[in-house]
């Protein structure tokens, strides 16, 4: 299940969602994301299905690396479903006990596990498809403004990058760590829910010691490399916007526009 976490990972590709500026890309997806969350009927949850099947497909990022990324929280979405069926008023389909599953319930945990699942694949398009070197100019530009206010705005988004580049590292170093655990005789999978945290112990230790062996290494380099923040720092690449990115930003908008029509003038869902 470790394996399968793959947030952070940028995979290199010339399609048009690769070549778009980053900054235009943060920006839709905060677009999708008020998107997602603005729909309240069936028809608005298609124009979504739409604006993802249509970016995934220009990305050509393989549609199983998708849903790969979609297994490790399965879990969640299992719980909240459960959740949402079991304690939602409404009118009951069966009762079990005191427990009864209810019409409003199963829709709105078909709702919350649609959105959960759209959003971490739809956000995840964005960090597969650009780097993090180019996100963090993204993220500094589009902050650009708060600099006016003393706000440290290079250093932020040099930490929300640094911290997006060592998911994918901390992720294959918890797997090393298991798999040594594991060969000295450790049994993770087995016994009750108390067991299995107690030997979660042996793990946690090791990877937060590499964690801030890692840190302290990364610092070191930066300070023998006299790096002293954004000031003065010129970049290889210069963010442009063209016309990849007017093309995607009208269709973004349309979406948003047709959801908030649809909201209008179709019913809700309950």
């Amino acid at each position: 299940m470790i394996r399968d976490i793959t947030l952070g990972q940028f995979f290199p590709g010339q399609s048009p969602v690769h070549r778009m500026d980053p900054r235009m890309k943060v920006l839709l997806t905060i677009v999708y994301i008020i998107l997602l969350f603005s729909v309240g009927n069936w028809l608005g949850f298609l124009v979504v299905i739409l604006f993802l099947a249509v970016s995934i497909g220009i990305s050509k990022i393989p549609f199983k690396l998708m849903i790969k990324g979609v297994k490790p929280i399965i879990p969640l979405i299992v719980f909240t479903s459960i959740l949402n069926m079991f304690f939602v008023a409404g009118d009951p389909i069966f009762k079990i006990g005191f427990f009864k599953i209810t019409i409003e319930g199963v829709v709105l945990a078909a709702k919350m596990a649609f959105r959960i699942v759209a959003l971490i694949v739809g956000t995840s398009l964005l960090t597969y498809t650009t780097s993090p070197i180019a996100l963090t100019d993204a993220i500094e530009s589009l902050l650009k403004p708060l600099k006016k206010v003393k706000f440290p705005v290079h250093e932020m988004a040099m930490m929300m990058s640094i911290a997006l580049r060592f998911i994918p590292t901390l992720i294959e170093e918890t797997d090393k760590i298991m798999s040594a655990q594991k060969a000295r005789g450790a049994d993770l999978e087995s016994g009750s829910l108390m067991q299995r945290a107690k030997a979660l112990v042996p793990i946690l230790i090791p990877l937060f010691i590499s964690a801030f062996r890692r840190a302290e290494e990364l610092a070191l380099a930066m300070e023998c490399r006299c790096y002293q923040g954004g000031e003065g720092r010129t970049r290889m690449r210069q963010l442009k916007y063209g016309r990849l990115d007017l093309y995607a930003a009208i269709f973004s908008l349309l979406c948003l526009v047709g959801v908030i029509l649809i909201n209008l003038f179709a019913p809700v869902i309950p």
